[in-house]
């Protein structure tokens, strides 16, 4: 089984830190001893250093992960000077009977003199072992800060990429739904109206299916597609629909798809759809290096109720909530029988 990253991250780490902290010691010594002394110096620094690299490890991943970060402050500090005591101990027994008979011919210390000795303990082998773990944990602490961080970050993304599917989701079949009721009172009425708006339909859906799950299209995209759905919806209102489309199109900017297409398939049904005489719906669009601005309005019935935002509307601003955070405006106006709709967005998503 392959060690995973984080695995691997730690190994690398502590390989670093470690040794890094032993050339420390191992400098400042060199500066305050004499080269025949240096030898036997070094030794009892590598004795020091093992113990340091254990006690750490066990402070950080066993005392800190099972009772400090549980909020077992007093196990926690029981344990902590439990340990310290008893890897001090171990250390110090380490050094006198394994470590010392290689570089040093000393009287070993009884085993009893090296338990009850806390002074020494404390000085020369508690101290070392309690700063070089200080140092450590310290550090694994901000990478796990700055880990966990990065982790929330990523989940928060997930989290809002898969909200802004599902949002999509809520607004395709939506317009499919009202385009196939379209074609179906088309088919009761003009066979040849009907073959002209499935292949203006499959246009439609070839930009659904290959651009709706970008996160951004180009703004002439969506236009493209917007005139084949008002091509779409003339079939069906001949001469009483009048459309005023303005284009002021000075960069080539980005949107969300299905941003413009799905304000104005809305505008349709609560324009065109309810009202039996004329109707009227006016879009502008304009971008430039800063922003895109579109707007659509469209006459609509004076006492028409629960229109100022519907379930489509909601969407669509909790789309670009998603999408822009802070950064984008959505006005709706309405004004005696005439409804108007204004989103304005950066030119790209940076």
């Amino acid at each position: 089984m392959r060690m995973n990253e984080a695995g691997k991250q730690n190994i690398y780490f502590q390989f670093f830190f470690w040794s890094i902290l032993f050339l420390f010691v191992a400098a400042k010594d060199y500066e305050q001893y004499n080269p025949a002394d240096l030898s036997e110096v070094i030794s009892y620094d590598l004795c020091h250093w093992l113990f340091q690299i254990i006690g750490a490890n066990f402070f950080y991943f066993i005392l800190i992960r099972r009772f400090f970060d549980r909020r077992k402050y007093l196990m926690f500090s029981l344990y902590f000077v439990i340990s310290v005591y008893l890897i001090s101990v171990i250390n110090r027994i380490f050094t006198v009977y394994v470590a010392e008979p290689f570089f040093a011919d000393y009287p070993k210390d009884s085993l009893l003199s090296i338990v009850t000795d806390l002074k020494y303990l404390s000085f020369h082998y508690a101290f070392p072992i309690v700063t070089g773990a200080f140092v450590f944990i310290s550090v694994m602490f901000m990478i796990r800060y700055k880990n966990e961080k990065q982790n929330t970050t990523q989940l928060l993304k997930e989290r809002a990429e898969l909200e802004l599917k599902s949002l999509k989701a809520q607004l395709n079949p939506h317009f499919l739904f009202n385009t196939l009721n379209n074609i179906y009172s088309l088919s009761l009425i003009s066979s040849e109206k009907t073959s002209e708006s499935i292949i203006r339909l499959s246009d439609i859906l070839d930009y659904i299916l290959y651009k709706g799950g970008n996160k951004l299209v180009p703004v002439k995209d969506e236009l493209r597609i917007i005139d084949d759905y008002i091509e779409l919806e003339r079939l069906r209102y001949d001469t009483g629909l009048q459309i005023r489309k303005v284009e002021k199109i000075g960069f080539p900017n980005m949107i969300p798809p299905l941003l413009y297409l799905s304000l104005v398939e809305n505008a349709f049904k609560h324009g065109a759809g309810t009202m039996s005489n004329q109707v009227a719906i006016t879009i502008f669009i304009e971008t430039d290096e800063e922003r895109s601005v579109f707007s659509i309005e469209n006459t609509c019935v004076a006492d028409e109720k629960g229109r100022d935002k519907g379930i489509g509307l909601s969407n669509i601003e909790e789309q670009l909530k998603l999408q822009y955070k802070n950064q984008f405006s959505f006005h709706i106006l309405r004004e005696n029988n005439i409804f108007k709709v204004e989103v304005t967005t950066p030119a790209n998503d940076n």
